[in-house]
């Protein structure tokens, strides 16, 4: 978690018996089932929803051993790719296009930028030449400084809802705030109905996901840990504000996820969900904690509704197998992928 600078125990695994959840789930679940919507209506019935509505069984059971209190109940969720799309990450993932949109709007203050890149390929629109660039770790993080710093918080928060209140999924042309998994918004409701407290673990800007965690996922901006700049405190006549400087402070990726849920919320998560690797150290995190865990690995597999792409998470893949974790198949498990019709 230290700043950027440029140099070189399976017993408490979940049971997926689903004889058992028949037979428990009705009284036992405070999320809302009704007889016109039962409880995370747009998963399809499987291995995957059985584990999900078995865990929560157990953990709110007060008179199970597997009970856990309110206040431990924890959730944590990446964003990019486990609750909305992202794919391909360098020209559709969320943040990539603001910083797109950014590095043309300050074009004309920065004339290297034709030369240099990732600034080069976004200019010229050359997006196999992007995809080269980012890469190269300092190119993504120079892209992030440029376009994410220099302006106060307040001032960032204002042109990140111009953003989204005007631009649209370049494959899917609609807001992006209609592109998030309907089983994944519904999977947090049902945790947050359920006594969950459940948060956002970004590796994005955490300032960023604040503007629209809320509105889209029912997170309170509050709840989201990401990676963030070094900010600057300053004084007016009439009175403080912050600045988000160019650099870097915290890159929330990797075990930094980990570390940062310890930072900001000094407790163990007890259901992670996550698509990549990168996400391995949160479920680690939950899987070394004595209360009953649940990780779930988002594979995204289905070609007709969204796209299939296993970049990296082989190693994720792998413990899912070895470890018992519950792998979620988008093609499988999840009744709907948008809640929008797609254009032709």
């Amino acid at each position: 978690m230290s700043r950027i600078e440029r140099e070189p125990g399976p017993r408490r695994l979940v049971p997926v018996s689903i004889a058992l959840v028949a037979l428990c789930i009705p009284s036992m679940l405070r999320a809302q089932q009704t007889e016109s919507k039962p409880a995370l209506a747009s998963w399809k019935d499987g291995t995957a929803k059985t584990a999900i509505l078995e865990f929560v069984r157990q953990v709110t059971d007060k008179s199970g051993p597997k009970y856990v209190k309110p206040e431990e109940r924890v959730a944590a969720f990446d964003d990019d790719g486990t609750i909305w799309t992202e794919w391909p990450r360098h020209i559709n993932q969320v943040q990539m296009v603001f910083a797109r949109q950014r590095v043309k709007q300050l074009a004309g203050s920065h004339k290297d930028w034709r030369y240099t890149q990732p600034f080069k390929a976004i200019l010229e629109d050359d997006d196999k030449a992007l995809a080269v660039a980012l890469q190269d770790f300092w190119n993504k993080l120079d892209l992030l400084r440029e376009t994410h710093g220099g302006m106060t918080v307040d001032e960032f928060g204002e042109t990140v809802r111009n953003f989204l209140a005007n631009a649209k999924h370049p494959k899917y042309k609609v807001p992006f705030t209609q592109v998030a998994y309907p089983p994944m918004v519904e999977l947090i409701a049902f945790l947050r109905a359920n006594d969950f407290k459940v948060y956002i673990v970004t590796g994005g800007g955490a300032d960023f996901i604040r503007e629209l965690s809320e509105g889209v996922f029912g997170v309170p901006r509050e709840c989201v840990i990401g990676s963030t700049p070094e900010y600057e405190y300053k004084e007016s006549a009439q009175g403080g504000y912050l600045v988000r400087k160019s650099n870097v402070d915290v890159l929330n990726e990797n075990a930094g996820k980990a570390e940062n849920l310890q930072l900001h919320v000094g407790r163990r998560p007890i259901l992670v969900a996550g698509n990549t690797d990168g996400d391995l150290a949160m479920m680690g995190f939950a899987a070394g904690g004595k209360n009953l865990f649940l990780n779930l690995l988002i594979r995204h597999d289905d070609t007709e509704r969204e796209f299939a792409y296993d970049d990296n998470t082989a190693k994720a893949v792998e413990y899912a197998r070895t470890r018992g974790w519950t792998m979620v198949s988008m093609k499988n498990d999840f009744k709907t992928v948008f809640s929008f019709k797609e254009a032709p």
